[in-house]
């Protein structure tokens, strides 16, 4: 059956129901934090904070993970900090409070990390205040208009950069995503909501155009193994700031 991959599908993940929750849950999360560990897309994320940490040597980094899911990510950073001697305030955000109390379980022993439940759309200028802001397979989650409001609020409340790590929409992505889920025996919720992702992930194009409309002249696009870009938006933080 052939795949379209020349529009971002408007489908809804079975994830994007925020009062999903059980064991079928907690499955997919996991599944999906070891997926990013096998296939490298944590260490995209990872390797750019460590990039802007040894640029401000001493100084406490906050940094804000929107849709943190089971909270990998940060446990990841936390312990990539440990070994550099960096200090890290680390804050996890998910709509799912069954997800965001799985997350709090499995971080238990992480004293830097803490976690809040909230829609990432609706949180206000405290909340989103930061020094490193990441969306790591987040955005897709988002429509067109919804990711220009986003980023446009982020931009205004991040200091030093957002760092988006999202999924490249191929065919080729796609089907190798299928065989994957079939070597691997996935469940339900990994085979379903992984196909729909990769469709509701982007084409380089469609990054720089949301660039254009956020007018931010500092940004990097990457294409990154596995069929993920990352896309680093520096922050709002002037020269003259950089060296507090």
């Amino acid at each position: 059956m052939p795949v379209d991959t020349k529009y971002r599908s408007t489908a809804i993940e079975l994830m994007d129901d925020f009062g999903m929750q059980g064991e079928e849950l907690t499955d997919a999360l996991e599944k999906i934090a070891w997926i990013n560990r096998v296939l490298g897309g944590n260490k995209l994320s990872v390797s750019a904070v460590q990039q802007i940490a040894r640029k401000y040597p001493g100084r406490t980094l906050h940094i804000l993970d929107l849709g943190c899911g089971n909270g990998d990510m940060l446990r990841a950073i936390a312990e990539m900090g440990k070994q550099e001697g960096f200090r890290f305030r680390l804050t996890g955000v998910d709509a799912n409070p069954f997800t965001v109390a799985h997350a709090e379980s499995v971080s238990a022993g992480y004293d830097n990390i803490s976690y809040a439940c909230d829609d990432i759309l609706a949180m206000n200028a405290d909340q989103l205040s930061c020094d490193v802001v990441l969306l790591t397979l987040t955005l897709h989650h988002f429509t067109d208009r919804e990711i220009v409001q986003l980023l446009r609020q982020l931009q205004q409340h991040t200091r030093l950069a957002i760092v988006i790590n999202d999924l490249q929409r191929s065919r080729l992505a796609y089907r190798l995503f299928e065989l994957l889920s079939f070597a691997f025996r996935l469940g339900k919720v990994n085979r379903v909501d992984g196909r729909l992702s990769i469709l509701r992930g982007f084409k380089r194009a469609e990054l720089e155009a949301f660039a254009r409309q956020l007018n931010t002249k500092q940004h990097t696009i990457q294409w990154k193994w596995a069929f993920r870009y990352r896309w680093i938006i520096k922050g709002y933080e002037r020269k003259d700031q950089d060296s507090q």
